[in-house]
């Protein structure tokens, strides 16, 4: 009983520690991964992981080495920030695959990605015929960037000389039947208005409400909650 409540108090404690060395790292250890934040991500892990397994009561060993690793994503960090060379070493540097109608071999070897590979992640993207693209360039992230040619990418206001206005970030006015005070009043609108704008959309109460946005001319979406199952054949 003893090692199990052992087991169970340093597997929260350390949660909680990767939850605090995450933060430090910030959120690049978890969206764009680079060869150390990929490395380092596996390793803190196991070493969690073997801190809430150990029936050992010494747990700060491994504790210690977790902030070590964490210090040292943060070193790096630094240093790339610093340095152009060390951002090099550290992150890597983006690598052509395709560009103008040639597909450089030497680069898809360095970056150990096999033809068949390359083709899938051009079709994942919406290019199944590559001759419709201009460049494409594998990120330090792993991430392919596609570039299309002039006449294949989609048509921009810019090329019918229109300059629309600046689109600005709807606010969340109501989550799951809460109304946020906080994100209603910088929107300029107070709850009565909220309330008015809810029964013109037919909506009786706050609390049927899953979802509601208000962008910048006051112009409410409102979703309510859908208890019934999706159809299936519109997915």
């Amino acid at each position: 009983m003893e090692e199990i409540l052992h087991i169970l108090a340093v597997s929260v404690g350390s949660i909680i520690a990767l939850f605090i060395l995450t933060k430090l790292m910030g959120y690049r250890q978890m969206s764009q991964l680079s060869m150390f934040d990929y490395i380092n991500g596996i390793t803190i892990g196991s070493i969690a992981a073997e801190m809430a397994t150990s029936l050992e009561n010494d747990f700060l060993k491994p504790l210690t080495a977790m902030i070590v690793y964490a210090l040292a994503a943060l070193l790096l960090s630094r240093l790339s920030e610093l340095s152009i060379v060390s951002r090099r070493i550290v992150v890597g540097r983006p690598k052509v695959l395709f560009n103008n109608g040639k597909l450089y071999f030497s680069n898809m070897k360095r970056v150990r990605l096999d033809l068949g590979e390359f083709l899938t992640q051009c079709r994942v993207a919406g290019y199944f015929d590559i001759s419709q693209l201009q460049t494409i360039v594998m990120e330090p992230n792993g991430h392919l960037s596609f570039l299309p040619k002039a006449d294949n990418r989609p048509l921009t206001p810019t090329d019918l000389s229109i300059k629309p206005a600046d689109e600005t970030l709807a606010a969340t006015v109501i989550i799951d039947g809460h109304v946020m005070k906080e994100n209603l009043r910088t929107t300029g609108y107070d709850e009565k208005w909220l309330m008015n704008k809810l029964k013109g959309a037919g909506v009786s109460n706050v609390d049927h409400v899953f979802l509601g946005t208000c962008d910048a001319s006051g112009n409410l979406n409102v979703y309510v909650k859908v208890t019934e199952k999706p159809v299936d054949s519109l997915i």
